[in-house]
């Protein structure tokens, strides 16, 4: 974001060249009632965020969120978020002699981002971290570097989710993981295994059916090699193109079936990996999404034949939890912008902030952000006790991750609107930087499943899992008795499941959603955010829009929590 400048000294002449001065009254370009700018600042001054770190076992990983907030708060951070999503990639199809290249072209800025993202861990490297909470501290990680800008958390996130996908392939394993789970990122298409460090990306849909992938044309032939295929096909959806491998699904003798597809060869000869175009997006403009062909394209079976989607879905869930970070992250960081804003603004005689009115609406999005941030947490630390092989927490993971994906996702964009209109006309420009963030909310709810899908999918959990519903009610029974309206909407939620249907899927999950939203606050949060968010989103006390808190919430509890040193 930039800075508005003071206007150099005016300095005018009479026909004589003697200067005479300003001319009373016309001093138009003074700067006032305007907020400094909010860089550099601490994107880690989050007690919600802390205290989750702490209380899922990743209390080790404090001391290296705090400085992480720095930088990512730093004036020279937000700048690189910034200028990555006004400077877009570009594509490169062939070079100037006419050869094939299919190169995309980044500006500096992107890949100062990716360095850090990757060398603080936030792709792969959890996997190769022994340490309890390791899974936690990354997506902690994700909720502070976040506030820079997320394009580039796409490749990010996919490394992290290609490696369980990928042990399904042992050998192949052996061979990519130690380059996933590395923190150097190295740009540029090269032979994988020469590299210090890999990014995975994801190629699952097709034109004709989005997210049914069982209906992919894409065609996988085995050659004579064991486990080696060649793919044809056009897929429609696969974002970070200069990734270098992929995992694809396609279809082979045996179904659907999964399949990695290094964009160099291990000869180091370029695989085929024709970038047709990216695609025109409305937000996320910093991270290229494109439609590759696959004409003779050397791939590698992962798992065994006619189980693609069963061997991708590691891959889906780990993606899910990082959508519902990039919400939760959004909601904060687009918090931070508008307290800072109406600290600073006065209207009517008196700062925005101490205006009553006002101060509903931000207590309204502090409970909101605080329930999106806890429950991320949950579910980081769900799936890091998950795979240290605790089956409570995996069935738990099963179910919630879906619920979580589908609401925290689904807020995002109501939320960031109403933040961006506390900046009134002032977030609506771009300078801003809000329209920025408003243009990427709705994203989250789409990748890895829209609405619909998830909503299904937890219908689908429910049927097939009955330890995933138990997980669910065993985790709401810890606040039981705690507040009559949760133990209101837990009972509510428990006689829904009997008349469960696709019609009323989404009426189902939401309430899902606030109940464990709920519980998570009636155990961790202090009285004043447990109340207000029980008596609205559970108790009915509210209206349809933020800023409908009733009289008898403790705005100034709740404000001091979310915004310390904004009151």
């Amino acid at each position: 974001m930039t800075t508005l400048a003071q206007d150099p000294p005016y300095e005018s002449y009479e026909p004589s060249g003697e200067p005479w001065g300003r001319p009373e009254g016309y001093a138009t370009h003074d700067v006032t009632n305007q907020p400094p700018p909010l860089a550099p600042y601490d994107a880690s001054d989050d007690t919600v965020l802390l205290e989750g770190v702490r209380r899922e076992g990743a209390g080790w990983a404090e001391d290296g969120l705090r400085r992480l907030g720095r930088r990512a708060g730093s004036a020279e951070a937000q700048d690189w978020g910034d200028l990555a999503n006004r400077h877009e990639p570009v594509l490169r199809t062939h070079d100037r002699y006419g050869n094939r290249v299919d190169e995309v072209e980044y500006h500096p800025s992107w890949h100062h981002l990716m360095r850090v993202a990757v060398g603080e861990g936030l792709a792969g490297a959890p996997w190769a971290d022994e340490r309890p909470g390791a899974h936690v501290a990354r997506t902690a990680g994700g909720l502070v570097w976040g506030h820079t800008e997320a394009g580039h958390g796409c490749p990010t996130s996919m490394t992290y989710a290609a490696v369980p996908a990928l042990r399904a392939q042992p050998e192949l394993a052996r061979v990519y993981e130690p380059l996933l789970t590395s923190r150097e990122y190295e740009p540029g298409l090269r032979t994988p295994t020469d590299k210090r460090g890999l990014l995975a990306g994801m190629g699952m849909t097709e034109k004709q059916g989005g997210s049914d992938v069982r209906t992919n044309t894409t065609t996988a032939t085995a050659t004579a090699e064991p486990g080696v295929y060649t793919l044809r096909g056009h897929k429609w959806f696969t974002s970070a193109p200069m990734c270098d491998v992929f995992l694809v699904l396609a279809q082979a003798a045996g179904g659907l079936s999964c399949f990695l597809v290094p964009r160099v060869l291990p000869d180091g000869t370029r695989n085929t990996f024709r970038v047709q175009r990216l695609k025109d997006k409305l937000g996320n403009r910093s991270n290229a999404s494109s439609e590759p062909e696959f004409d003779g394209t050397v791939a590698w079976l992962v798992g065994p034949e006619g189980q693609g989607v069963k061997t991708i879905i590691e891959m889906v869930n780990c993606t899910r939890l990082d959508c519902v970070m990039a919400s939760a992250t959004l909601m904060r960081k687009t918090l931070v912008e508008a307290g800072h804003h109406v600290r600073h603004r006065t209207a009517f005689g008196a700062r925005l902030v101490d205006q009553p009115l006002m101060r509903n609406v931000l207590a309204d999005l502090a409970l909101e952000s605080e329930a999106a941030t806890t429950l991320t947490l949950r579910l980081a630390g769900a799936a890091d006790r998950a795979v240290r092989g605790d089956a409570g927490e995996a069935a738990f993971r099963r179910i919630a991750t879906a619920v979580g994906k589908y609401w925290v996702t689904k807020r995002g964009p109501a939320f960031t609107a109403e933040a961006l209109e506390c900046l009134g006309g002032n977030g609506y420009v771009e300078e801003s930087g809000m329209p920025r963030h408003y243009r990427e909310a709705p994203l989250l709810s789409i990748w890895e499943g829209s609405g619909n899908v998830n909503a299904l999918d937890v219908l689908r959990a429910l049927g097939r899992s009955p330890a995933a519903a138990q997980a669910l009610f065993g985790e709401l029974s810890l606040a039981r008795g705690a507040d009559a309206r949760l133990d209101a909407a837990a009972d509510r939620l428990r006689a829904g499941l009997t008349e469960a249907s696709e019609t009323g899927a989404r009426r189902l999950v939401e309430l899902m959603a606030l109940t464990l939203q709920a519980s998570l606050l009636v155990r961790h949060a202090p009285p004043a955010v447990a109340d207000a968010f029980c008596a609205t989103r559970l108790g009915g006390d509210w209206g349809h829009a933020f800023g409908t808190l009733p009289d008898t919430a403790d705005l100034d509890g709740i404000l001091a929590r979310a915004l310390p040193g904004e009151g």
